[in-house]
Formats: C-alpha cells, structure tokens, sequence
C-alpha cells in the first residue's frame, strides 16, 4: 500500500524506558505539580504527555536518512555500523532454521536513521525530566526539532477530553497552540486555571498593596503572589467571623501544659444499641481506636462502658500491652458478618441493623479525641464537652442538595442514609466553606478596586466575555480561590479520616469512590496542619510559579461527539475509560461549592444544579439500565466522538489516544476485556487505521525498581492514522496470511527496543492492528465482518507462535530445557521422558547434565534452580556453553547487584550468546506467565529485559585487557 504520509518518530520508535522512568519519578512530585492546583482522576503523567507530543509531531529519520548521509560524520558511523548489523543479519539468518522472521538486510539509510533516532531520543529523554518542565534552554530545543518537522508554522493541538488537563498543558509547554473541550465544567474550570487564564496576565507584576519581592514577574509569577497575597486577606477576615468556632485546647500537664491550636477532632458516628436495656444508649462505631502507631510511641483512645449510668466515656491512653495495643487496632468491628459490637452491652451490630438506624435518622456522632499541634509533635487529648458543644453550636446557612448517585461501587454512604452531598458535611464544616465562599465575592471587590488603583483598565468585560482589565482579573483570582476551596472539601468532610501511622489527616478521596467511614476527622482550616486554608491556597501558588506559558490555550464546554477543531488540529486525548471512573458522579462532589463560587464569573459553565450525566461516554450500567444497554450506548457514543476527530483533524500528522488498562482487563490467554475490544472497535470503526500502540506505565509506584517487576503497562497510546478511502475487503484466511507475513517482524524489532515481555501482548496489538484495520473490512466464513475482539484473538495466537518458534534457534542442551521447564517447571521429571525428549532433539540426558543444567538421580530428572548453579562458571573456556547456563547465570547476578559493574562484567562476557539470551527470556517469560503461572519466574525474566539497555550500555563500555581476562569499566 502507497504511503502518502511522512512518517512520524511515534508511529516508529520511541525510548520508551525514560518516558516510564519519568512518569514514575512524577508522581513523587508534589509542590508544583498541575496536579496539586484541582483532584482530578487518572491523569496522565506530564512526562508521557510531553514524549507523545514531540514524537507525535517530530518526523522520523527514516524520510530524510539520505540526506543525513551528506554529513561525512554521520556518514562514517553509519558506515561503521552498517558493517556491524550486517553481520549480525548474516549470522541469525544462517542460525534460523527457517524460525527468524524475513527481515530485510540492513542499508546505510538504515543506520543513518538510527543515529539520527538516537539524537532525537536524548531530547525526548531530556525533555521527560521533572527539572525540564521550566527549563527554557531543554524545552526550545525541543520547540525547535517541532518547527523544523513542520515547516515553521506550529500545528495547534487539540484534546476532545482534555479531563484533568495534562495533554493541553504540555502542547502549551511546548509552543503550540493549545485547544481543549470537556462535558464535566470541573475539567472545564481545570483547563481554563491551566491554560486560558494565566496567559492573559502573562508576564503581569502583582496589584496587591503590600511589598513587592522583586521587580521582573515572568509567566503566571505575579498572578501567584496576588493569589497568596489574597488568600491570607480571606483567611484574616475568616477568623475574625468564624474563629470563635475553633477554640485552643488546654493541653495536660504531660505536653507541658497551656494552650494549643487544635489539629483535629476526631469522632465516631454512632447508632442506638440493639440491647433493649441499652435502647437509650448511642454507642460508637468505630474502624480503630489507634491514633499513634508509631514502636514505642503507641497512642490510643480506651472507650469506658458505665453500664449503671449507661454513658460512655473516653480516654487517651500511651502504651499498653499487646493484647490492649491489637484490641485497640480493631475498634469495635467484629468481623465482616457482624461488623461492629456494642461496647455497651457486648451485642453484635450487624451492617443491616446500622443501615436501618442510618436510613431511620438514628445515627449520630460523638467526640472521641482531639489532636493539637505542639512542639516536637502531635499532642492527643480526650474529648471535652465545651469543645462538642462549640462544635454542635454552628448552624450552615447552606448545604449541597444534589443527591448522591445510586451506584453502590463507588458510593457508600447512601446505604447509610447519608443520600445528598450536604449530609457528607459536619455543620462546622459547612459554616466554614458557606464563609470561604461569601470572601470570594468580597475579595473579588477588594481586587477590583486594587487593579484600577495601580492604573489597570477599568473596562467592565468579564473573564468569560474575554476580558482582561481589573473586573477580569479580580475574576480570574475568584477561581484559584475557589479551587482553594475545592481543596478544603477533600479535606473537611466526614469522609475524611485519621491516619494513625503517619499521624496525619486522610483526604476524602484516596481513592476514585466515596466510601464510608465511622470514624472521621474534622480538620482546622486556622491551623499550621493539614487541610489548613493557608496550605490549600499555596498549592495553587506554586502550580502557578511552575507555568511555561509559551502558547495561547482556550478550554470550552463541548460534548466530544460535537465538538468543534480548529483547523489543521493534530489531536492527543485521554477518552475515558469503559466503566472504570464515574467522573460527573464523583466531580458533583466539588462542583456544587464551585457553582456557588463562580456561578456569576461563568454563568454559562454553572448554569445547571449538577454536572451533565446523560451523555458521559462511561457505560454505567446503573445509568442504563443493564449491562448491555451500557456497552452499547459507550460504543455508539466513542464511536461518534472518535469519527468526530477523525473527520476534523489534520491528516498531516497522526491522532495519539490513550487507553488505560486495570488488571483485571487482561484474561487468561491475553485477550483483552469487554472494555479494551470495545474501545478498539469504536476507534476501528470511526474510520481509524491503528499504526502503533506504545505501552506507558502512567501509574507505577513511586520506586523506580517498579519498572522490573512483572505488572503489565497501565496504558497504551494508539497511534492513528485515517483509514485509506480505497480500503479493501479482505477474507479471514487473507487476514490471517498477511499477519503471519508482518506481524514477527515488527515482534523482532519490539523486541529489539528491548520491550519487557509484561508488555509485549500489548506492544504487538499495534501492528496487528496495523494489519487488520487498513482493510475496510476482514470477512469471517459466513460473510459477516470480524469483530475486533476476534482479530486480537487471531494476533495474539501469532505472538504465541512467533514466540514458540524462537526455540528453534537454541542450541539443542537449551531446547530440551525449555521443553522440560514448561511441563515440569523445578520439579522432578521421570528419567524416561527425559531421555525420550533428548533424544528427539539428537542429544542425551547426560549432554544436558554436562552442560550444567540439570541434575539426573534415581530414576529422575530436575532443572538445577540458579542458586545451585557453579559459582566459579566463567563462559570463556566452558567447553559446553549453552545459551540456557547464560541466561540463568546472568538473572542470578542481576538479582545480587541489579544493573551493576559486575553484571555488565558478565553480560560482556557472554557477548556472542547475548541476543539469544534476550530471546530465550523473551520466551521463558511466555511460559511462565501464561502456561506456568509462576509470577516469580516470569518476573525475573521481565526485570531483565527490562533493564537491557542499561545493561548493554555499561557492557559497551567494559574492555578486555588481555590473557588474564580482568576488565575495566571506561565510564
């Protein structure tokens, strides 16, 4: 098929290793990160974003090698390196036993490209760092290799679900124009603070009357110091309405006595006991009465039951011993059947009995300990009436109505009769926000009058209408200061709880549901601590400061299915993600206090009493009535919205989509869920080809050695182009020939990128995909078109032959060793299926033993486990080398000193066995993921593969200095 495109360095390579290396370093990130200033669920990595952009628009080598080639520099390496591929193309084409795909032979535009791929590569690799976010001098450098792929004229980009904002910041990090639409007006608020609001006041010294630090404000510098600068004259005349609300408590003789400013208070909620004698009695439900748990310093609340008075006391207790330090850990939950006992009497308290007292308006809530701040630490106290009292004294003038959402996955308290967003408020709490709320108005007033002062315009245009003199501005501050409050909530709601191990207060939101809790703190927003109004405006502050404003951006409110492009748009986006996150549910929970803040800055956005639910693309089959009905109306509705972009977007440059994966979405033998065939199918039949599909992991944990472990990439980036108008109709058998022909290919040079082999399932969906989605249409046997579920069946079934057949290419010691390993794994064999399988590879039982892999007693055979391997085995001089003893000698050194000198010493060492010993873990990886289930065995094989490049890199580097086989290491 005729290629009428120039190809760009995505849809062919990308390093992927410091793209995930980045994207896990980033979630450690915190003061200054985006993600800070708004919650916003499963956002993409900044890094991921930035890589996919550049690469998504930068054009690869391959169209130019041969005027790289005029480069007498880059001419002598390619040269050099030609002369080095060739001869490894020979020797695996002479080792192939007809198994090694039909690669072409390696040409001097080949290895130009490559150098060229390795310069654009250190910047992507540069670019990906946390420190290059604001570096000028890294990120023109990449704006540069971008103007120069195209043309001059920067192409604007566009993101249909710019969610959380993450693609749309970074194309505006990267000085292209940046466009972004949403349904949620949360999203929608996000992007605008992100990337519409700041560049208007870009470059503006602050309009405050206090005292400037410095005279020269670049970006969003200024418009940060006036939000801090405002925020502390919000929280000033706060304190001066609702301070009274939370009184110091006086602090006992052993904390050095006096007053200290509370950090929290900490309650259970609390149901009538079920024992009729008790009936009376409210008694509490609590999941912990640990408040330190900290060795040695362990702090808990010791509930006392006066059954004569029927009253329940509490006391802080320090120490204690192991029983009373593991009874407290409980609380009052007895196992899952029974859930709670009643202090009181003993009874059980059964989930059904405390949803019934909930649903009657039986369930209260009682003071069980307050924590305050002190020097050195925490101090805990028991709980004073007056401070219960103050507490119950607040009366809101307003509370959320919206009704929580029936859906009992991801929200809990309406079994418990906490049903409207409101009841997920204490009346402090309320009091507290409803002031926040009424200062901004005010505040807004006091900006206004400021901003004339010192001479800005006094123009009457708003922010929404596109203004920018003193009303705009004042308004553009309302909204950091309402995402200040947005902050609060995730930390002053009974939601929240207390964190006895690290002695802090948990946000609502630890997770993308609400769940219930029993007991709950309630934090002081006039504290130094946690949820404190001062640290809720400064996140915002410092997302600010980090702002490359290098672009303009614009966010609207647009269904995805509608929305409009600009022209010549190149689109990345974010979609979500089958049924794994109910955003309008979840974001009503912010957006009811956002509406009452800015509903006068942008009446449009808030005009409506919740976020729009109807047509989110989720399959929610609680909204839809059944499962099916769900499924269908997400296919239909990405469907709309992928042709959408298909129809509007640049034909130029490809369309990058992510999908993330859960877990659970990867069955049995690779095949991937509803959710994933789903989506695929919509973007195949929007009128997609899909070109590539490059696995991210945009969700490790924060320890960079997650990267070996054996857990599958958390997303995919699919890379689009528009399907061919003359697209043929091919038949199954057609289908299933030109897969045969192209896909081992494109797995070879995967794995030549050194893919870990966790991700090489998904890594082959891309030119699998490739195949099957240029064709109008794959025809099954009854004439019927293929579903694209069943051409992922039909992909990864090549992926496990193409896998199977590199066993052809080991010596014959190893071959009988895989075969042995897959169907015995570590166990004893019988010597007579051992010698039987010998012998059908042309070698005995003895020849294995020899070669050190195994060990032959008694009538039975077993592989020799690696910490039975010879210690002293040194590859050069082994008379009977095989590429198993390499690979298993090698995974055990990794193991001791992971990528290490003395690893790369022995990597170096075995050399001339060493890409056969990448395939063989490739194929040992296979067999015990999928047929052998031993994650710990496949692990080592992916932790391996996974840090090749580095591993080869410092093997390069090792030099032989003669007979007495020592090495140096040249670094």
């Amino acid at each position: 098929m005729t290629q009428m495109y120039k190809k760009k360095l995505i849809e062919v390579a990308v390093p992927l290793e410091a793209i995930n290396a980045a994207s896990a370093r980033e979630k450690s990130i915190r003061h200054g990160h985006p993600s800070t200033l708004h919650l916003w669920w499963a956002r993409r990595p900044l890094a991921a974003c930035r890589a996919v952009l550049f690469a998504q628009l930068v054009d690869d080598p391959s169209g130019y090698a041969g005027k790289l080639l005029d480069d007498p520099k880059i001419h002598e390496r390619a040269e050099a390196d030609l002369a080095f591929r060739r001869k490894a193309w020979q020797e695996r084409k002479g080792d192939a036993h007809g198994n090694v795909p039909d690669t072409p032979e390696p040409t001097l535009e080949d290895c130009a490209a490559d150098i060229e791929r390795k310069r654009l590569f250190e910047i992507i690799e540069e670019l990906v760092k946390w420190e290059s976010s604001t570096n000028e001098e890294v990120l023109e450098r990449a704006r540069a290799e971008i103007r120069r792929s195209c043309g001059g004229v920067l192409p604007p980009v566009h993101d249909p679900f710019s969610g959380g904002g993450s693609i749309p910041l970074e194309a505006q990090r990267l000085g292209l124009p940046a466009f972004g639409s949403d349904l949620n007006p949360v999203a929608v608020m996000i992007g605008k603070a992100m990337i519409e609001i700041p560049p208007k006041f870009k470059d503006m010294p602050p309009i405050h009357p206090g005292i400037k630090d410095r005279s020269l404000y670049r970006n969003a510098e200024g418009l940060a110091e006036d939000v801090k600068y405002y925020g502390e004259w919000m929280r000033e005349r706060a304190w001066e309405r609702i301070g009274h609300l939370y009184p110091k408590v006086d602090l006992p003789k052993e904390y050095g006595g006096g007053e200290a400013t509370v950090i929290a208070w900490i309650w259970a909620r609390t149901v009538p006991s079920p024992d009729p004698a008790f009936a009376d009695v409210q008694v509490p439900l609590i999941s912990s009465f640990l408040l330190s748990s900290k060795k040695g310093k362990e702090i808990w609340i010791e509930p006392v039951a006066d059954r004569a008075s029927k009253t329940i006391t509490y006391r802080v207790r320090t120490g204690g011993t192991k029983s009373e330090l593991e009874a407290a850990a409980l609380g009052t939950t007895a196992g899952k059947r029974q859930a709670f006992r009643c202090v009181m009497s003993g009874a059980a308290l059964p989930y059904d009995y405390v949803r019934r007292a909930g649903k009657l308006g039986k369930m209260g809530q009682e003071l069980i300990a307050v924590v305050a701040e002190r020097k050195g630490g925490r101090a805990y106290i028991p709980p004073s009436q007056q401070h219960k009292d103050v507490a119950i004294s607040a009366v809101p003038g307003w509370a959320p109505e919206t009704e929580l959402p029936d859906n009992p996955r991801d929200f809990k308290t309406p079994n418990y009769g906490l049903t409207t967003f409101g009841d997920l408020f204490t009346n402090r709490q309320l009091v507290a926000l409803n002031t926040l709320c009424d200062l901004i108005a005010e505040v807004r007033g006091q900006i206004r009058i400021d901003a004339i002062s010192l001479g800005m315009a006094t123009d009457g245009d708003t922010l929404s209408s596109g203004g920018a003199g003193a009303l705009a501005y004042a308004e553009a501050l309302s909204v950091y200061f309402a995402f200040g409050i947005s902050k609060m909530t995730d930390y002053h709601s009974t939601i929240t709880s207390w964190h006895h191990g690290r002695e802090i207060i948990r946000n609502a939101f630890g997770r993308q549901a609400l769940p219930m809790t029993w007991d709950f703190t309630e934090a002081n927003p006039f504290s130094k601590s946690t949820g404190n109004w001062g640290n809720c405006i400064e996140w915002g502050v410092k997302t600010l400061d980090q702002l490359q404003l290098a672009a303009p951006g614009r966010l609207l409110q647009q269904d995805a299915q509608t929305a409009s492009y600009a022209d010549g748009a190149v689109v990345s986006t974010d979609p979500p993600y089958y049924d794994n996150i109910g955003y309008a549910d979840l974001s009503d929970y912010f957006y009811a206090w956002m509406r009452r803040s800015l509903k006068s800055t942008y009446p449009d956005l808030f005009g409506v009493l919740a976020t729009p639910k109807s047509d989110e693309l989720v399959a929610t089959p609680y909204r839809h009535g059944s499962k099916d009905a769900a499924e269908a109306f997400f296919l239909d509705g990405m469907r709309r919205a992928i042709s959408n972009m298909a129809q509007q977007s640049s034909d130029e440059f490809p369309a990058t989509i992510y999908y993330a994966f859960k877990q659970s979405e990867i069955e049995q033998e690779g095949i991937s869920s509803t959710g994933w065939a789903a989506f695929l199918q919509a973007v195949v039949e929007a009128g997609y080809a899909v070109v590539g599909t490059w696995p991210l992991r945009t969700e490790m944990a924060n320890r960079m050695i997650a990267s070996g472990t054996n857990a599958l990439a958390n997303s995919v980036v699919l890379v689009c182009r528009k399907k061919e108008a003359m697209a043929e109709v091919i038949t199954r058998a057609e289908f299933t020939r030109a897969l045969k022909r192209e896909l081992p290919p494109a797995i070879a040079e995967l794995q030549t990128a050194n893919i870990a082999p966790a991700d090489m399932p998904q890594s082959a969906i891309g030119p699998g995909m490739g195949v099957f989605s240029r064709y109008k249409a794959v025809l099954e046997s009854d004439d019927s078109p293929m579903s694209v579920k069943a051409a992922l069946q039909l992909i990864n079934r090549e992926l496990d032959e193409y896998l199977g057949g590199i066993q052809g290419e080991f010596d014959a010691d190893t071959r009988f060793a895989i075969t042995w390993f897959e169907q015995h794994g570590m166990a004893k064999g019988e010597y007579g299926a051992a010698d039987n399988l010998a012998r059908a590879r042309g070698i005995s039982v003895e020849s294995v033993k020899h070669a050190g892999i195994i060990e032959s007693a008694a009538g039975k055979v077993r592989i020799l486990a690696r910490d039975e391997l010879d210690d002293s085995w040194e590859p050069v001089g082994d008379g009977h080398l095989t590429v198993w003893e390499c690979l298993q000698h090698l995974i055990r050194k990794y193991e001791q000193d992971g990528v290490s000198h003395e690893t790369a010493i022995l990597l170096k060492k075995i050399d001339a066995k060493a890409e056969a010993v990448k395939d063989l873990a490739y194929c040992l990886y296979d067999i015990s993921a999928n047929k052998r289930k031993d994650a710990k065995e496949a692990t080592a094989y992916n932790a391996l593969i996974a840090d090749w490049t580095e591993l080869t890199r410092l093997a390069a580097a090792v030099h032989d200095t003669g007979g007495d086989r020592q090495t140096r290491l040249d670094l």
